[in-house]
């Protein structure tokens, strides 16, 4: 009997362990539609790391609606869409040495996925931060914000 107690506790505690990492990771989804499937994500201060995974649900390709998510500071966010723009479709649309940028994907197009996976310790207690898309002209709609609970 008590060998069927552990048994059933360890189960219990792994199914536990399980939901918690879930809580460490999102998927968000992107469309032909200029549009990201979600306004907001959560990331729990009990993660040491949190992975986004980026899908694109759409049927364009990635020159003509490309989508990549990108992390920064709310502040931050125009400035690193602007700066870019200039590194083309080749570049993925996104200077990835620009300093402000906390996380980002690849751009991606019709059917893809990229993720990526960060130190939760680069978010600040007290900063507003927030998710977008360097594509040109895309940070007009595809942008959400990035909560620390």
């Amino acid at each position: 009997m008590f060998a069927k107690f552990v048994a059933v506790s360890l189960l219990t505690l792994a199914a536990s362990a399980q939901v918690m990492a879930a809580d460490c990771k999102v998927t968000v989804d992107s469309t032909d539609q200029m549009s990201y499937n979600t306004k907001e994500i959560t990331i729990d201060k009990s993660c040491k790391q949190f992975t986004v995974e980026l899908t694109h649900s759409g049927n364009l390709p990635k020159n003509v609606m490309g989508h990549n998510l990108v992390i920064s500071k709310t502040a931050d966010a125009q400035a690193i869409a602007t700066a870019s723009m200039g590194k083309g479709l080749d570049g993925g649309y996104l200077d990835e040495s620009d300093a402000r940028i906390v996380a980002h994907t690849k751009l991606i197009g019709a059917g893809e996925t990229s993720s990526v996976t960060f130190d939760v310790s680069k978010l600040e207690a007290g900063q507003d931060y927030q998710f977008f898309c360097t594509f040109p002209g895309h940070i007009a709609m595809m942008k959400g914000a990035v909560v620390l609970k």
